[in-house]
């Protein structure tokens, strides 16, 4: 329920959006499998920031990098009214993956390969503190092995985020810069 009573309904909002995310995954077929809380000690718009692009990924993440196709030409990034999207190509298998962020702050990720999708919030707990959850879903038959290396393999990239965002946090907090931009 949104306190404003001006907001848009969450169809508004949600705009495009599950009609993209049909287009790799049936919504119908997967259940809730786990929650995964985390946090960050950066700013909430540093990690907004960080989670949709990509740029980094060649240095920052090699394992995601040996996986999926992160060249700047094939990497897709979208904008919509009410969200951003990315499109990335598993290197192997050919199989799309998709990363939204619905504004101002959840993020959505549907990683190549069997029926999956994560989904939470980036919530501000402070001007440098930042917690988050993803509630993680998945179609029945998934094989118990892939997902347990799907969780290693997406821990793996949370703290390689982790360690990112919280340096350029320390470094916006240093007073060097007295303002930014967003990329979004």
């Amino acid at each position: 329920m949104n306190p404003d009573p001006a907001a848009p309904s969450l169809e508004e909002q949600l705009g495009d959006l599950p009609e993209i995310l049909a287009r790799d995954i049936d919504l119908a077929e997967i259940a809730f499998h786990s929650r995964v809380e985390f946090g960050a000690n950066a700013n909430w718009k540093v990690v907004v920031e960080n989670f949709l692009e990509c740029y980094h990924c060649p240095t920052a993440h090699p394992g995601f990098s040996d996986e999926v196709d992160v060249h700047p030409d094939r990497y897709l990034l979208e904008a919509h009214p009410t969200f951003a999207a990315q499109f990335a190509t598993a290197k192997r298998t050919g199989e799309l993956g998709q990363f939204h962020l619905l504004y101002p702050n959840t993020g959505i990720n549907v990683f190549p390969g069997p029926a999956n999708l994560s989904i939470g919030p980036i919530a501000p707990s402070g001007t440098g503190r930042t917690e988050r959850y993803l509630d993680y879903f998945f179609a029945p038959d998934v094989d118990p092995a892939w997902r347990d290396e799907f969780f290693a393999f997406d821990d793996q990239i949370g703290r390689e985020d982790t360690v990112l965002v919280e340096s350029v946090h320390r470094g916006m907090a240093s007073g060097v810069l007295d303002r930014g931009r967003l990329l979004l």
